[in-house]
């Protein structure tokens, strides 16, 4: 990895860029914490996957001084949209957060099923459903992958970058995480998830076919709780901390593994 040039650091968010070929990006940079600091600029992005990125898009993303890209996205997601763009100097780091064995006949049929197909398997709150239970799972089986995640910040990952498919699930999961061992409040965590439903950055539904009924209001109505950022969803995986651990400093030092000192290095790299 070639050495990176120290850069004058960020006072301000890095301005959010018209990027043609990655969907979701945005600094974390400035969100509140309790006890009255913010998280610097610069220092903590989101967005969708670099597999698309044109070359403008990856000159952007080289000038923002990145030491890490952590990919959250599983072997079946890097079969669909293929590897990220290499980065110069950058590191990249795959953690998958969800087995790609897992749904994959249910990811074919929101491809490729019909309406009458839909409705069973996503209609009756069926889809809101799942969206919820896999925050409560990530949560819950993942502890392992966001300690991962939280230690590499902590030592020498930052500037990082997280992304999974959309930025949305994965990522802005791991992003909360990262944010509640700040110390940033839930409320703005939820604000800062809820950007990913932005027309500009939301993900592109995929289906097999191009024809009209494949796209109808039904279909793309049956299909919307899969794709939205909704409140509900992460508010699922703070009750799962609630209710498993007690709440966030039980959840950082049993479930993630953080030590008192390792928090301390965290926050001293991602606050002012």
């Amino acid at each position: 990895m070639t050495q990176q040039i120290p850069r004058p650091p960020r006072t301000e968010p890095v301005p959010e860029p018209e990027l043609s070929g990655v969907r979701n990006f945005r600094d974390v940079g400035g969100l509140p914490t309790a006890d009255g600091r913010r998280v610097k600029p610069g220092k903590l992005f989101r967005s969708g996957h670099l597999a698309h990125a044109t070359e403008t898009d990856a000159e952007f993303l080289a000038s923002l001084g990145l030491h890490t890209v952590f990919d959250f996205r599983n072997n079946a997601d890097h079969a669909l949209e293929g590897p990220d763009v290499e980065l110069p100097g950058v590191r990249n780091v795959n953690i998958p957060l969800s087995d790609p064995a897992d749904g994959k006949e249910f990811w074919k049929m929101v491809r490729d099923g019909d309406v009458e197909q839909l409705r069973g398997l996503l209609g009756d709150g069926k889809a809101a459903a799942r969206m919820t239970a896999s925050y409560r799972t990530m949560i819950e089986k993942r502890t392992a992958e966001h300690g991962r995640v939280l230690h590499a910040l902590a030592g020498d990952s930052v500037p990082a970058l997280m992304h999974c498919a959309a930025g949305k699930d994965r990522a802005g999961l791991s992003i909360a995480v990262t944010l509640l061992a700040l110390g940033v409040e839930r409320e703005a965590i939820v604000a800062d998830y809820l950007e990913s439903n932005a027309p500009h950055r939301r993900y592109r539904v995929r289906r097999g076919s191009d024809a009209p009924e494949a796209r109808s209001p039904e279909v793309m109505e049956l299909l919307s709780p899969l794709f939205d950022a909704r409140a509900e969803y992460l508010t699922a995986a703070f009750d799962a901390i609630d209710e498993h651990w007690g709440g966030v400093e039980r959840y950082l030092a049993e479930g993630l593994g953080l030590t008192p000192e390792t928090r301390d290095r965290l926050r001293a790299r991602l606050l002012d």
